[in-house]
This record gives C-alpha cells, sequence and structure tokens, in this order.
C-alpha cells in the first residue's frame, strides 16, 4: 500500500504534534501569568479556608458538646437537633431567597467548580455556617470549593489585571483546588478532585478510564497474588508500613462486587429523592427549606430514642462519627447499624435537597457503616468491607471514580485496600450510569439573581 500523499504547503512544522501544542501553550505569556498568580493566591486562599473550617469546627463543639454539658447533660438529649435544624433552615432559606447565588448551588446536584463569584461569597458563607456546624447531614467541601473560586476571583479582580473566559476558569479551578485541600489535607485528592469535578474531557476521560482503572486494580489484585505465592519480587515502588496491614484474598474480592452493586442501587432512589426535594423547595424557598430541615432533625431525634445513643450519630457531616465506626465498630450492634443507615440517609435526602453543603462525608459514613454491617458475612474482613463500602458509596453519589478511589486509600492511610476500592468504585459507578436517570434539577440562580419565592411573578414563569 501507498502512503497518502502530504497536500502541498503542508509541512510537518505547519502541523504541530500534541508535545508541540503544549509546549506552546506553556511557553504563551498569559499562561505564565495565571500560573505564577495561582501560585501566589494558593496562600491566602489556603490560610482563609483553613481558618474557616476552623470556625465550622469550633462552632459544632460549642453547639454539639459544651453547651449539653453546660446544660447538664453528658451528651445532647434526643430532641437536641430539633430547634438547631429549624435554626440552620430557617437561616439557609433566607439566604437563598435573598442573597445574590442563593447561597450555593444545591447539594443534590452534585459537585461543581462553575458559577463561583466574590459577589456570591458572603452567601455561600451564610448557608454553610449555618447549615454544617447546626446538623445538616453535609460537608464542607462544596463550600469550600465555591469559597476558593470566589476568593481567586476576588484577589484577580483586585489587581485589574485583564481577564479572559480562560483564565478566569483556570483560577477559579486552582482556588477551588487550594481551598478543598485544606479539608482532605492532601493536595492530590484536591487536584484529582477537580479534574473529575470539572469535566474535563467529558464523557470521552470516563470512557478511557474506566478501563484502565479496572485493569489495573485487577492487575494489582494478581501481581499481590503471585508475589504471595511464589516469594518473588517484581521490584515494584513500594513502602515498608510500620504497622501491620490485613491482606486480601479471595473472599474479599467476590464479596466486593455485590456491595459495589446493591450500594449503587440503593443510593440511586437517596439522590432521586433529594432532587425531588430540591424541586419541591422551589416552590416556596424558607417555609420548605424549615421544614425539610426539621424533618431532618427529626431522623436524627428517632435514632436516639430508639438506640439510646447520640443524635450526632445521623445530624452533622459523619466525619466524627465515622472515626468513631473505624476505631471500634464493635461498638455498634447491629440494630444501631441498621437505624442509622436509614435515619441517616433519610436525612442525607432531605439536606442534599434544601440545606448547603457537600455529599462527600456521609456518603464516606453510609458507606462505612453498610460494610461494618455486612464484615460478617464469611471470607470478608472488616476492612475490606468498609473499604468497598466506603469507595462504592463515593462513587455512587459522586459519579467521581477516580476521586473516591484516592479518598478510601487515603483515609485508611495504606494502598493495600486499593484494589478492593477500585474494583468497587468502578463498578459501583457504572451501575448508577446504567440505572434511569432521575428528573434534573431547574438552573441555579445566576450570581446576581437570589431565588425566586412562590407566588412571586418569576417563580410563576412571568417574564
Amino acid at each position: 500500500m501507498t502512503e497518502p500523499s502530504t497536500p502541498a504547503g503542508a509541512g510537518v512544522g505547519q502541523q504541530p504534534q500534541e508535545a508541540d501544542r503544549l509546549r506552546e501553550i506553556l511557553r504563551a505569556p498569559g499562561y505564565l501569568k495565571v500560573l505564577a498568580f495561582a501560585a501566589f493566591i494558593g496562600i491566602p486562599v489556603s490560610l482563609i479556608a483553613f481558618w474557616f473550617l476552623v470556625g465550622l469546627h469550633e462552632l459544632e463543639h460549642v453547639l454539639w458538646r459544651d453547651l449539653p454539658h453546660e446544660l447538664g447533660w453528658d451528651a445532647p438529649p434526643w430532641w437536641w437537633p430539633l430547634p438547631l435544624l429549624l435554626v440552620a433552615g430557617a437561616v439557609v432559606g433566607l439566604v437563598a431567597a435573598h442573597l445574590p447565588g442563593a447561597g450555593g448551588h444545591v447539594p443534590a446536584s452534585g459537585l461543581h467548580t462553575g458559577g463561583a463569584s466574590p459577589v456570591t461569597l458572603p452567601g455561600v458563607l451564610l448557608a454553610a455556617a449555618a447549615s454544617l456546624p447546626f446538623g445538616a447531614v453535609l460537608g464542607p467541601e462544596a463550600p469550600l470549593i465555591a469559597l476558593g473560586g470566589g476568593l481567586a476571583l476576588l484577589f484577580h479582580d483586585l489587581t485589574r489585571a485583564p481577564a479572559t473566559p480562560q483564565s478566569t476558569a483556570l483560577l477559579g479551578a486552582a482556588g477551588a483546588a487550594a481551598a478543598i485541600a485544606a479539608i482532605f489535607g492532601n493536595p492530590l485528592i484536591a487536584a484529582v478532585l477537580l479534574i473529575e469535578v470539572a469535566g474535563v474531557g467529558g464523557p470521552q476521560l470516563f470512557a478511557v478510564m474506566l478501563p484502565a482503572l479496572l485493569s489495573s486494580g485487577v492487575g494489582a489484585l494478581v501481581f499481590t497474588g503471585f508475589g504471595r505465592w511464589t516469594g518473588l519480587e517484581t521490584g515494584s515502588l513500594s513502602l515498608k508500613l510500620p504497622t501491620p496491614v490485613p491482606r486480601l484474598d479471595g473472599g474479599d474480592v467476590l464479596w466486593t462486587i455485590p456491595i459495589a452493586i446493591a450500594l449503587a442501587v440503593l443510593l440511586h432512589p437517596v439522590l432521586a429523592a433529594a432532587r425531588r426535594v430540591a424541586a419541591y423547595i422551589a416552590g416556596g424557598v424558607l417555609s420548605r427549606t424549615v421544614l425539610c430541615a426539621v424533618a431532618a432533625g427529626v431522623c436524627a431525634a428517632l435514632y436516639a430514642l430508639i438506640t439510646g445513643r447520640t443524635p450526632a450519630d445521623v445530624a452533622l457531616s459523619g466525619q466524627t462519627a465515622l472515626a468513631r465506626l473505624a476505631a471500634d465498630p464493635h461498638a455498634w450492634g447491629v440494630g444501631a447499624l441498621f437505624a442509622v443507615l436509614l435515619l441517616k440517609g433519610a436525612a442525607y435526602t432531605l439536606c442534599l435537597g434544601s440545606l448547603r453543603g457537600g455529599p462527600v462525608f456521609p456518603a464516606l459514613f453510609l458507606g462505612a457503616a453498610a460494610g461494618v454491617l455486612l464484615a460478617p458475612l464469611p471470607g470478608l474482613g472488616p476492612v475490606p468491607a468498609m473499604a468497598a463500602g466506603m469507595a462504592a458509596a463515593t462513587a455512587s453519589t459522586l459519579r467521581l471514580p477516580v476521586s473516591s478511589v484516592v479518598l478510601v486509600v487515603l483515609l485508611l492511610g495504606s494502598s493495600a485496600m486499593m484494589p478492593i476500592a477500585i474494583l468497587a468504585a468502578v463498578i459501583a459507578f457504572i451501575t448508577t450510569e446504567l440505572l434511569p436517570a432521575g428528573t434534573p434539577l431547574p438552573p441555579p440562580p445566576r450570581a446576581d439573581q437570589p431565588t425566586p419565592e412562590a407566588g412571586s411573578p418569576k417563580a410563576a414563569g412571568a417574564p
């Protein structure tokens, strides 16, 4: 066969390869300025994000530990979440109805990097401060993304530097990554999370990434097995950890598949119901936000009445409860695990559609609780079960499989469970994508436009 002829005038130098394009981008003065500015804004954004998280943590500490102790209780009484979430619903409803940006995007729509601007920051901070310490079953990652992106654009505006759509998007992503790294304590997960959240590459990214991710996980299982059976080494890069890590076996791998499928099937209606809650609230922002927030408090109160445990197991993000669960899973009976899965799942649904925050930490806790509940299955260990549960729950909830794997590995502090996490994340992600899609949420309000109240001309569809 003869090779196709090169058109006249189309020399090699006129069709740069990908490496040449990348080189041109890196050498462009505009890109280098954006890169230098991104390095500069990482300092103030990280500091502000750090103190914002400290403030949320201290306020949560006061509301859920110090105040009950001062009133004579060793732990919050069963009714404690009701007044706190009433306050949260009222403040978030007022912010969503009257402030620009409606306090940030609705968590039921997932994580987003777009839409952040300096004018929305007061509403985002106020809604997050009213939601998270007061008992919302949400995490701080979504407000942090909005905070970092908005601060980056604010600092850029203060310098009066010329802005282009590309530079604005790059600086927003850089600021969001600097802020999100504060909560996870790791810049790698921030970068991976922002890559997937931003959707760089679109559906093609996931189509290419999933086979590679799955094959690497299966390959890790194969090489782990052969290395253990033969006693031979391949010279792979690894670190010797001082603490013993449980070894995976066939039972752990086989149980991961049904666990991932089951969690994806069970969490899919949770997200669909959360979107219906968000659509319901759009018809009357203030009153219905308060109603849903109090209903989430009722879930926490019922849990405390049924189990005799603290209502904080259901309320709040689950970050503290996850640490307690991992440290002593046997302290949770089967009844308490069933109750926390059911009632925290219901409160999670209500908060996703009504309050402000992120979906990551509650999903991690629900996956870990499901793993602990299933750990007694024959051939399944507690650590692999928790790893599979957390990876599957976060992948099906966030639809970010790589970020889910990195998160689980980061939490466990070891890469020994990575094959299980990869297998669970990929299976849960594919299962979720193949399930029927729910009703999409309406587009969020513009940064300069609050959410219209029910009965207003805008809410009724008038021009």
